[in-house]
């Protein structure tokens, strides 16, 4: 399998370049089903738009084609992180403080190997997360294993766009044509 860390210094520039921030760069799948997957956004939205994704879908095939990192075939998967989205930087935790999000540590702490609760922020390099029935638990960054946000209509909420097709909420005179409005675009 390819080094990630190699994979991602090469995706990194290109993602910048574009003024995307580099979300997660993995490789899964086997032998004749190995897929490359790049995720970025924007770091105003949070979110790529389909053109966002050709774009660096481009630039990541031709520094791809050039260095040749990796021997056989693969599939190039490049995507906006979503809603419930991977937490694979330190300052995820932060950005989503007061979300909810499951956490995979590397190993047990506190006889605990999945954390699911509400964020609370980051100091330093330790997450500190609010979990039901036990209270704050802080762990280290390098703990993590696996970590992603939960969907909730909270989540939701924060992650709904401001206007459908251009028109602004306020120009909606009440929740429900909004959210009627919303149902239409999907």
């Amino acid at each position: 399998m390819v080094d990630t860390a190699k994979l991602t210094a090469l995706i990194a520039p290109e993602a910048e370049a574009l003024g995307f921030d580099l979300v997660r760069v993995k490789m899964f799948g086997g032998a004749g089903d190995l897929t490359l997957q790049v995720m970025a956004e924007r770091p105003d939205t949070r979110q790529l738009t389909i053109d966002d994704c050709a774009d660096l879908s481009r630039r990541i095939s031709d520094v791809m084609d050039a260095e040749d990192p990796i021997e056989s075939e693969y599939r190039l998967e490049v995507s906006s992180p979503g809603i419930d989205r991977p937490l694979t930087r330190l300052k995820d935790f932060s950005d989503w403080a007061e979300h909810e999000a499951r956490i995979q540590l590397t190993e047990q702490v506190e006889g605990r190997k999945v954390l699911t609760g509400m964020l609370k922020g980051v100091d330093g390099d330790r997450i500190t997360i609010d979990l039901p029935k036990h209270g704050l638990m802080t762990i280290g960054f390098d703990q993590v294993g696996n970590a992603k946000l939960v969907l909730t209509d909270a989540l939701i909420a924060a992650t709904r766009p401001l206007s459908v097709e251009g028109v602004e909420e306020e120009e909606f005179e009440d929740e429900e044509a909004l959210e009627s409005a919303h149902k239409d675009e999907g």
